[in-house]
């Protein structure tokens, strides 16, 4: 579930936005009523939607959303003519008057989109730093020296090995130098 901020100039109305969203299923972590508030709520999260209006008492949409976290989308909500202003790739933009069902409908897709994005991230392969990739690197040349494999058979072993154990790679290849130094 996607942490979601609703900032609107008017307190009223934000309190407004966030009951409906809470009733429909949706998680409001806080309701702001300036920018630099909704900001501050970004803090520390690594994702979420912040639902707004166009303009606030300190700054307007646009400088809210130059100003947003990676990994954070707007959702506009503004009359057609301010509408047409906006523009960018994590900007998604609804008009006035608001129908219900196009505010669930559009939160649900953006929140889904969120998803996807934090699966992917998942699921890519991680970056070994210098020092990890020395430890791996060392563990397979003590294996090619000892158990006279070639480079991508003592590779097959220490990932073979971390799959077994339940261990990541890095960590495998500290066991097998600590097992080799004996």
């Amino acid at each position: 579930m996607a942490n979601i901020i609703v900032a609107f100039p008017k307190d009223g109305d934000a309190k407004n936005i966030r009951n409906i969203l809470n009733r429909s299923g949706f998680r409001v972590i806080a309701v702001c009523t300036t920018g630099a508030q909704a900001l501050n709520c970004m803090e520390g999260l690594n994702e979420g939607i912040v639902v707004c209006g166009y303009r606030f008492a300190d700054m307007c949409y646009g400088e809210l959303q130059e100003y947003l976290p990676e990994g954070f989308e707007m959702l506009l909500i503004a009359s057609e003519r301010h509408r047409g202003e906006a523009s960018g790739g994590n900007l998604v933009c609804l008009g006035l008057p608001l129908k219900l069902h196009d505010l669930i409908d559009t939160l649900t897709m953006m929140e889904e989109a969120l998803l996807g994005r934090r699966r992917k991230r998942r699921e890519r392969p991680k970056i070994r730093d210098e020092g990890d990739r020395a430890v791996i690197a060392g563990a397979k040349k003590v294996l090619m020296e000892r158990n006279n494999m070639t480079e991508a058979e003592a590779h097959r072993y220490v990932q073979k090995c971390s799959m077994d154990s339940g261990t990541n790679m890095v960590e495998t290849a500290h066991m097998i130098l600590d097992i080799m130094k004996q």
